[in-house]
C-alpha cells in the first residue's frame, strides 16, 4: 500500500500504491502505513531527504469518506483529524527537506499532504486536476488546507480555491504559486531527488515556522479585512446560508489568518467536525458522492446482459436538444448521423457543435485538429438509409406524436433487428410512442437535460414492453457518453419532468392566490432552488407547458384534473401574450441590456393580496411539494431506486444539494414530522400535499429511506 526505499544518495521515496484501488485515498490503514514511513525516514538520520510519490497515474484523489465518517462522534473525530494534523506537522517540522512528486490528479486530502511538503514538483500534464473539492459534498479540507493554502497564495486567492472547490490544471496551479515546478512526466522523480540534494535542505523550514512570520493580508491587515468584509456579503448572498461549510470555510480562514499554525489546526479541526456532523455533509456525502458514483458505475443494470459497445448513433431532429446530444456522442468518439426534414436545419445542428468546439480552441483547451476531428465525426443529413448500421437511434423531434411515429417508422426500416431506438421525449408516455415501433422490446426513453453539453443527467425510461436487454444496452451508451443514468418506469411525465412541474406549478398557484412574486421567487432562491418558480417558468416557457397541458386534457378526458396554476398559464398565453424568456417577455422583461426584472404590470395581472405568507411558510410549500410527489412515484414504482430519485433531483432540475435531494429531504426532516406538516398543508392548500399511503406507513412503523 505504501512502498518505502532509501538509495545511496540518501533519498528516501515513499511511494502511495494501493493495489485493491482504482486510486490512492486516505484511509485508516493507508494513513497508518504513511505515518510510519513518514516516521522512519524523519528517524533514519542516513536519509538526507525524502519524496512522495505515486505509483499510479494520479496522486491521492482524497479520502475515503464512506469508511472514514462510519464514525461521527465528535472526540473520535477529533482524535482521529488531529492525528492527521500532527502528521503533517511532523513532515513540516522534520529538519529535512520532503518534496511531493505529483504525477498527476491530487485533490482533498492528497493536495493537503502535497502542501505539507517543502515543494510540489508536479508532471506536465494537462488532465491532471489539483485543487481542495470539499466544500463540493458539504465539508471543509481538514488537514489543514484551510491554513496552509492562504499561507501559500494568500486569502484572497486561496478563498475562491476553497469556496467554491476549484480544480485547477498543473501549470494554472503553478501560476497561483499552488505547485513550484512543473516538469515533463518522465523527469518527475529525476527533478524531485535533484531539488533534494541541491536546495532542499536550505528550504526545509516552512513560512509559518519561520520567526516573524506574518499573513499579509490576513484578517487583521487592512487588505484582508477588505476581503473578509466582502467575501462573507457575497457568500451570504450566493449560498442564502445553506451550506455550512462555506461559512465554516470562511470562518476557518479568518480566525486562523491571526493565530500561529498549530492553533489555526485546531480551529479547523473542530470546524471540519461541525461540518462532518451537519445534515449538509451527509445529504451530499451521500447523494453527490455515493449514490452518483453508484449510477456512473451502472448499478441498476440488469445483470447477465453483455456490454454493447457503440460506434456509431443517428440522432432525429437538429433541434438545441438533437444538436446537443449530437455534440456528446461525438465527443465520445463515435460517429454521429444527425438527421432534419431540411440539409439547411441539419447544417445548423452540426454548427452547434462547431461553436462549442471553437470556444475550447480560443481558450486553448482545445488543440484545432481535435475540434477539427470531432466536427468530421458528425453527418448532418436528411438521407434516412445513412442511419444503417447504427447500434443506437434518439429521436428528440417536436414533442407530437405523430410526428414521432413517423420519424419511428423511417428510422427503424433502415435499421438492424437489435438496433435500439429512442426517443427523448420529456413528458410523453413511451408505451404509447412504443405503438408505433415495430420492435417495441428494443424501444427506450432517454431523456437528456438541456443543454445537454452541460447537464449530466440522462433519466432513462422503461416501456411496458421494454426488455432487461435494452435498458442495460441503454445504459451501456449514457455511460460512453460520459452522463449519469438514472433509472425510471413509464408514466405521464416519468419522474423528473412530473416532479420539477410541482415547483413551477406551486410558484404559478400561489401567485394566482394573490402572493407576492417578488415573495415567490426570492423564497424559491432561499430555499436554495437555483432560481425562483416564476423565472424557471419564463425558461421552460409557458406556451410549451400550456401546450403540454391541453395534450395531457386531451388525453385524460374526464379523469384530467386542472390545478391552481391552468388560470395563470392561460392568462399569460392566450390574453396577454407572454410566454417566456425566447419572446422577450414573460413574468420577467428581457431588455436589451441583460439584466431581467419582474414585469412591472404582474401586480395589475394578478393582485396582491394584503396580507402576506411568511416567507418560511412560502420555502416550505415549494420544498415539500417535490418530496412528497417524488414518495408517489415511489409509490406507484415509477422510481425504483431512491438514490435515483435523489441523483435526478439534484442533477435534473437543481433540487438543493444540501438537502440530499427529494428523498433525502423527508429523511432529514424526520417522516412522522413531515407527514404532519404535509397535512397541515394539505388542509389548508390541498389535496395535493397529503401524504401517500407509503410515508404515512413508514412514519408509523418509524423507518427511514435510508439507513
Amino acid at each position: 500500500m505504501i512502498d518505502y526505499i532509501v538509495d545511496g544518495d540518501g533519498v528516501a521515496t515513499i511511494t502511495w500504491n494501493m493495489t485493491d484501488r482504482s486510486m490512492n485515498v486516505l484511509n485508516e490503514q493507508s494513513i497508518a502505513e504513511f505515518k510510519a514511513a513518514v516516521h522512519k525516514a524523519i528517524a533514519d538520520k542516513a536519509v538526507k531527504g525524502v519524496i512522495v510519490a505515486s505509483a499510479k497515474p494520479d496522486f491521492v484523489a482524497g479520502a475515503d469518506l464512506i469508511n472514514l465518517f462510519k464514525n461521527v462522534e465528535p472526540q473520535t473525530m477529533f482524535d482521529f483529524s488531529m492525528n492527521l494534523q500532527k502528521l503533517f506537522r511532523d513532515i513540516e517540522k522534520a529538519g529535512k527537506p520532503f518534496v511531493a512528486a505529483i504525477p498527476g490528479t491530487a485533490l482533498g486530502g492528497g493536495l493537503e499532504i502535497c502542501l505539507a511538503c517543502h515543494r510540489r514538483i508536479a508532471a506536465d500534464n494537462p488532465k491532471a486536476l489539483i485543487g481542495l473539492p470539499e466544500v463540493t459534498i458539504g465539508l471543509l479540507p481538514g488537514a489543514g488546507g484551510t491554513q496552509r493554502l492562504p499561507r501559500i497564495i494568500g486569502v484572497r486567492n486561496a478563498l475562491p480555491m476553497l469556496l467554491e472547490g476549484r480544480k485547477v490544471d498543473p501549470k494554472t496551479a503553478l501560476g497561483m504559486g499552488i505547485l513550484d515546478e512543473v516538469v515533463p512526466a518522465a523527469d518527475l522523480l529525476k527533478r524531485a531527488k535533484e531539488w533534494l540534494l541541491s536546495d532542499g535542505p536550505a528550504s526545509c523550514v516552512k513560512p509559518w515556522d519561520q520567526k516573524g512570520f506574518r499573513m499579509k493580508d490576513g484578517a487583521n491587515t487592512p487588505a484582508g479585512a477588505q476581503t473578509f468584509t466582502a467575501g462573507n456579503a457575497m457568500l451570504r448572498a450566493k449560498t442564502q446560508g445553506n451550506y455550512p461549510a462555506a461559512q465554516h470555510i470562511m470562518s476557518c480562514v479568518f480566525e486562523g489568518s491571526i493565530v500561529d499554525i498549530d492553533t489555526a489546526l485546531r480551529i479547523e479541526t473542530r470546524y471540519f467536525i461541525a461540518c462532518a456532523r451537519s445534515d449538509a455533509a451527509r445529504n451530499m456525502i451521500r447523494s453527490l458522492f455515493v449514490s452518483v458514483g453508484e449510477a456512473n458505475k451502472l448499478a441498476n443494470r440488469p445483470k447477465g446482459v453483455p456490454t454493447q459497445s457503440y460506434t456509431k448513433v443517428g440522432i432525429l431532429g437538429a433541434g438545441m436538444m438533437g444538436a446537443g446530444i449530437a455534440f456528446a456522442a461525438s465527443s465520445a468518439g463515435l460517429q454521429v448521423v444527425l438527421l432534419d426534414s431540411t440539409q439547411e436545419a441539419a447544417e445548423k445542428g452540426k454548427s452547434y457543435s462547431a461553436g462549442l468546439l471553437d470556444k475550447r480552441v480560443a481558450s486553448k483547451k482545445l488543440k484545432p485538429e481535435a475540434r477539427d476531428a470531432q466536427l468530421a465525426l458528425i453527418t448532418p443529413t436528411t438521407d434516412y438509409a445513412l442511419l444503417k448500421g447504427c447500434e443506437i437511434v434518439v429521436e428528440a423531434v417536436f414533442e407530437d406524436r405523430g410526428i414521432k411515429a413517423d420519424v419511428t417508422r423511417k428510422a427503424e426500416a433502415q435499421l438492424s433487428a437489435d438496433a435500439i431506438f429512442a426517443s427523448n421525449t420529456s413528458t410523453l408516455p413511451i408505451t404509447g410512442l412504443a405503438e408505433a415501433s415495430a420492435r417495441p422490446a428494443n424501444f427506450i426513453g432517454l431523456h437528456f437535460f438541456s443543454p445537454v453539453d452541460k447537464m449530466p443527467l440522462v433519466e432513462i425510461i422503461r416501456g411496458k414492453q421494454t426488455t432487461d436487454e435494452t435498458l442495460a444496452r441503454s445504459m451501456d451508451f449514457v455511460k460512453k457518453i460520459r452522463k449519469t443514468p438514472i433509472v425510471v418506469n413509464d408514466s405521464r411525465g416519468f419522474y423528473t419532468s412530473r416532479v420539477f412541474a410541482t415547483y413551477v406549478t406551486e410558484g404559478l398557484t400561489m401567485l394566482a392566490e394573490g402572493v407576492n412574486p417578488a415573495l415567490i421567487e426570492n423564497a424559491g432562491k432561499m430555499a436554495g432552488m437555483p432560481v425562483g418558480p416564476l423565472a424557471l417558468a419564463d425558461e421552460v416557457s409557458m406556451e410549451l407547458m400550456h401546450r403540454v397541458r391541453q395534450q395531457t386534457r386531451k388525453d385524460l378526458g374526464d379523469a384530467y384534473k386542472p390545478d391552481g396554476s391552468e388560470p395563470v398559464l392561460s392568462a399569460m398565453v392566450e390574453k396577454l401574450g407572454r410566454i417566456g424568456k425566447k419572446a422577450g417577455k414573460g413574468f420577467y422583461d428581457y431588455p436589451a441590456d441583460g439584466k431581467k426584472r419582474l414585469w412591472a404590470g404582474l401586480g395589475e395581472a394578478f393582485p396582491v393580496k394584503a396580507e402576506q405568507p411568511d416567507v418560511q411558510d412560502v420555502i416550505k410549500r415549494l420544498v415539500y411539494i417535490q418530496s412528497v410527489e417524488t414518495a408517489r412515484c415511489l409509490e406507484e414504482k415509477v422510481v425504483i431506486d431512491v438514490r435515483d430519485a435523489d441523483v435526478g433531483s439534484i442533477m435534473g432540475w437543481g433540487f438543493p444539494p444540501f438537502r440530499g435531494g427529494t428523498v433525502s429531504n423527508i429523511d432529514t426532516v424526520g417522516l412522522k414530522p413531515f407527514v404532519a406538516e404535509c397535512d397541515k398543508l394539505a388542509q389548508k392548500f390541498g389535496a395535493r400535499f397529503t401524504p401517500p399511503k407509503l410515508l404515512r406507513e413508514m412514519a408509523d412503523q418509524g423507518k427511514r429511506f435510508y439507513a
